[in-house]
């Protein structure tokens, strides 16, 4: 076979340094976008890019010519350099860890609507302890 041909889905999740609220509404829309465009200058077909104010969660195939490690450091530190350049005000970095999970392509729907929830649980979290 001349191509290599792979169909790997993965979920991956990393942090703002030590859990801080880092990304802030301003910059949640523009970070996710940019992290997408990073994953396709990379070979990979982001499928939803989701979060809160300190974690990422991303769902995107995995191209077949660089590692998961690989792969997530230059995520992480080309849109660290990115928050600098743009929001130079602020501080901002990146947990060095992070998960790396293969998705099934019979999850795909199910994975996607649990990222693409994340904001609201985490609103619904809230409003539960307030009321507590």
């Amino acid at each position: 076979m001349p191509r290599s041909y792979t169909s790997i889905f993965t979920h991956i999740i990393f942090s703002t340094y030590e859990r801080q609220p880092l990304i802030a509404p301003d910059i949640h829309s523009p970070l996710h976008a940019y992290l997408g465009g990073i994953a396709r200058n990379l070979g990979s077909t982001p499928v939803t890019i989701g979060g809160v104010n300190d974690h990422v969660h991303l769902l995107s195939t995995l191209p077949p010519t660089i590692s998961v490690a690989d792969f997530i450091n230059k995520l992480k530190a080309n849109s660290s350099k990115w928050v600098h350049e743009r929001f130079w005000s602020r501080r901002f970095a990146w947990q060095r860890g992070y998960g790396a999970f293969s998705v099934s392509p019979s999850m795909l729907e199910r994975v996607t609507h649990y990222i693409d929830g994340q904001e609201q649980r985490t609103i619904g979290r809230s409003r539960f302890a307030m009321n507590s």
